[in-house]
Parts: C-alpha cells; sequence; structure tokens
C-alpha cells in the first residue's frame, strides 16, 4: 500500500519524518523515499517512484531484495570515475538503466575539509555550476516515466546528491525549508558512514575522525545554494533551462513525480 502523503500543515520537521521515508537496508546507510512532501498546485511528491542514497556497492542479499522489490528500473551514479571503478551498482544481478555521471573529476582534499569550515557551501555553489550539464542530464532522465522508479546516489548521499535534490525538489515545488529539512535527515547517517569508511579505509581512521566539516549538513549549505541559484539565473527553472533541462522536462518532472 502506498505511504499516505503529508499534510501541508505540518512543519517541515514532520513533514520529511515520516515512518515510511527511511529504507533500511544493511549495506548502505543513507537510502530513503522523497515521496510524500508538499509540491506544486497542491501536490505530493510521490512515493516509491524516486530515492536519494549513499554508495550502492555493498548491498547484502537482503538488500537486494528490497532493491527488487521496490522495482527499481533506474540508477544515477554521481560519483567520481575512481570511485565507480572501486565499486558500482549490482547491475549484473539487478538490471537497470545505469547512468554513471560525475559531478566531480576527483574528490577534494580530506584536509580542506579540517582548515575550513563552511566550504561545503562554496563547494556546492560550484557543483551546480561546474556539473550543470550533469545535472541536466539526470533531470531529463528522471522526467522520463519509463525510468521509474530511480535512485540517485554518491558516496555519502549528501553532498552530490543533496545538490541533485535540491534542484529536484525546488523544480517540483517543494518549499525550501522542506528542502533543507530533507538534506539534513542525512545527520543521522553520518556516525555510521564514518565507521563504514574507517572500516574500508583503516588507514585514513585519524583523517576521517578529524574531518568533522566533510560530515556535517549545515541548513545554509542548501540555502545559500538555493539562493545563489535564484539570484545568478532568476529562478530555479531558468536554472535548470540553462543547464539543460527546458520547460518541457520541468513538464514531464512534475507530471511523473506527484499526485
Amino acid at each position: 500500500m502506498a505511504a499516505e502523503p503529508v499534510t501541508t500543515t505540518s512543519g517541515p520537521e514532520d513533514v520529511v519524518r515520516h515512518p515510511d521515508r527511511h529504507v533500511g537496508l544493511e549495506g548502505a546507510v543513507n537510502f530513503r523515499d522523497l515521496g510524500g512532501y508538499p509540491a506544486a498546485d497542491g501536490r505530493h511528491v510521490r512515493w516509491r517512484t524516486l530515492f536519494r542514497a549513499d554508495g550502492l556497492s555493498s548491498l547484502t542479499e537482503r538488500d537486494r531484495g528490497i532493491i527488487r522489490e521496490l522495482g527499481v528500473a533506474t540508477v544515477i551514479d554521481l560519483r567520481t570515475t575512481v570511485e565507480y571503478e572501486a565499486g558500482r551498482f549490482p547491475v549484473d544481478e539487478i538490471p537497470v538503466g545505469y547512468h554513471h555521471l560525475p559531478f566531480l573529476d576527483e574528490l577534494p582534499d580530506p584536509e580542506t575539509f579540517k582548515m575550513t569550515p563552511g566550504i561545503l557551501a562554496t563547494q556546492y555553489q560550484e557543483i551546480a555550476r561546474d556539473a550543470a550539464p550533469q545535472i541536466g542530464r539526470v533531470l531529463s532522465i528522471v522526467a522520463s516515466r519509463e525510468t521509474h522508479p530511480v535512485i540517485v546516489h554518491c558516496t555519502a548521499g549528501k553532498d552530490r546528491t543533496g545538490v541533485l535534490v535540491a534542484v529536484l525538489l525546488a523544480l517540483l515545488g517543494v518549499h525550501d525549508e522542506v528542502i533543507v529539512a530533507d538534506y539534513m535527515l542525512s545527520a543521522e547517517a553520518m556516525s555510521q558512514l564514518r565507521t563504514k569508511l574507517i572500516a574500508r579505509y583503516p588507514e585514513g581512521r585519524e583523517m576521517i575522525e578529524q574531518a568533522d566539516e566533510m560530515f556535517s549538513l549545515a541548513p545554509a549549505n542548501i540555502e545559500q545554494l538555493l539562493a545563489v541559484l535564484r539570484d545568478r539565473h532568476g529562478s530555479i527553472e531558468a536554472y535548470a533551462a540553462a543547464a539543460g533541462a527546458g520547460p518541457d522536462v520541468v513538464a514531464g518532472l512534475r507530471r511523473h513525480l506527484l499526485d
């Protein structure tokens, strides 16, 4: 049975904290449904259609069963080529349309996150600028009904995925307060992600433990991103058009992702 939409009378925190939001997996710690959010024209984002996630290369047998039950048709991987080559979604076992669209050529130096508080807000704006063609391509893919359900993911499920999801939800007419609240839900997964990364990269334990900025989720990161895009382009729709996702794509997103 599909989950019920959340009423618009709820505050942002109530809206995002829906019992059907998080999908519990063993091999991923930040997998969740973007359904139920109040959007344009009194509609809501459709449940079990659009998911955001962290890395999907370590899915267990149980996890793969859940992915199959969800009927996932498309996976969009925003990670770098180096990350992709280290492990990806198990397309051989779960046939999906798989798109690798890196938002970064290479990952930033982790030392940067130890030295520069607030760097994520700047990085998000740079991603939106430099990866605009990839963002436009993702929006075009998601706008097609045949691609649903779709998962969009990176490594942590909060930064590159956070930029993409902020733009996408804004195009659907979701209010900024809800977009920010959805972004901040990733905070609950960050301690698990640190543990996961330390287990995978024990030689980097000290850096991972000290790089607090890397795992931060300040509301200003997304607030500033949306403000800058509107200031530079006039609207999120105009930004999307400049990225290659014009009015027809936005119409498709709203037609296929909203109830």
